[in-house]
């Protein structure tokens, strides 16, 4: 009996070793079931540029769930931006709904308004200009700003006011025409004139006698002025007068000159009286020898104007030379290649055929 028994008792001491096969199936399974269950909802919604979710993003939605968009500050819609969870688990087609706001179109009363991007929304700019006879008071250019959920314009619009010019300032010994005015309109025109001189010397008007109304308060030029200009009788050493020759000169006589042979003028040629009583410009003046042909290069004493016969040849003594003299030049070289290749032509036949 006991050794019957030995065997199972030794049995009783060797434990079982059992691998659960069950947990391995669930652990494969689930995640089968996870993405089932998951393929049967959409995602996350799309987004857009100009709007949001209005409400906190969920990681899946159940088809036919509707999900509700609103405007970005300074965007608006006109309608209600929804959209759902499809059967074939997408959403609904959706494109943006939102549009930038726009500040209030302005306006300008004597005058236009021009929008570089052809729209007044926010970040847009507008440019204000007058018509003619009216001036512009207050900016140019104004932008459409967002501010918080609002846009509002930069700054209030300008204004374009009728042009008008106070009376010029007076002038000593002189005047102009309609001087009782105390206002003038645009583009409208005065006259300066002189008094007369109780001197034995006349005035005379130096400046501009006609001023233009151009702009509001904007004359043309500076009123003219009335005063005795006496320049000295012009004299040119080795040169004489050939026009204008008077006893006196005044403002803006003019005179021309000539030199003596064996001189040459240098200078202007004529030259007037200007309002400061100096004859303008420069008087010239009369040098001794030939008027040079070359100004850039300094005279010699032999040939003025002329380089010497040991002065090397340079491009800037062509760029002087006549357009005749130059053809010339080219023709005579081509004729004496020609002649030389015949000539040599001739004698390279002859060798031949001795």
């Amino acid at each position: 009996m006991t050794a019957s028994c030995a065997p199972c008792a030794a049995c009783g001491f060797r434990p079982e070793k059992r691998f659960s096969w069950r947990l391995v199936g669930f652990l494969l399974v689930a995640p089968v079931l996870l993405l089932s269950l998951n393929s049967d909802a959409c995602g996350e919604p799309p987004k857009y540029e100009t709007m949001a979710l209005r409400d906190s993003p969920k990681k899946y939605y159940e088809v036919g769930e509707e999900v509700y968009y609103q405007c970005y500050p300074g965007y608006l819609t006109l309608r209600s931006v929804v959209t759902y969870c499809e059967q074939n688990h997408s959403w609904y087609p959706l494109e943006e709904a939102c549009f930038r706001k726009e500040c209030n179109t302005p306006g300008l009363e004597n005058g236009e308004v021009f929008a570089p991007n052809y729209t007044f929304q926010f970040d847009s700019e507008a440019y204000f200009y007058c018509n003619e006879g009216y001036y512009l008071s207050g900016k140019k250019a104004l932008l459409c700003e967002l501010r918080g959920d609002d846009v509002f314009w930069s700054d209030e619009f300008p204004k374009c006011y009728r042009i008008y010019c106070k009376p010029p300032a007076k002038i000593k010994n002189g005047k102009y025409t309609n001087s009782h005015r105390t206002i003038f309109e645009y583009n409208e025109l005065i006259t300066f004139s002189c008094n007369p001189s109780q001197g034995p010397d006349e005035f005379s008007l130096v400046g501009n006698s006609k001023l233009i109304c151009v702009d509001n308060n904007k004359w043309s030029s500076s009123p003219p002025e009335c005063k005795v200009v006496k320049c000295d009788y012009p004299v040119v050493e080795h040169g004489r007068l050939v026009s204008g020759i008077r006893d006196k000169y005044s403002y803006q006589a003019v005179v021309l000159f000539e030199c003596l042979p064996g001189f040459y003028l240098n200078g202007s040629n004529p030259v007037f009286c200007g309002g400061r009583s100096t004859w303008e410009p420069v008087m010239p003046k009369c040098v001794r020898g030939f008027k040079p042909t070359h100004p850039t290069k300094p005279p010699v004493s032999k040939y003025p104007g002329y380089p010497e016969p040991n002065d090397p040849l340079i491009l800037e003594d062509f760029e002087e030379l006549d357009a005749g003299i130059i053809a010339v030049i080219v023709l005579t070289i081509l004729v004496g290649l020609v002649v030389l290749c015949t000539c040599l032509y001739r004698c390279f036949q002859r060798e031949k055929k001795g």
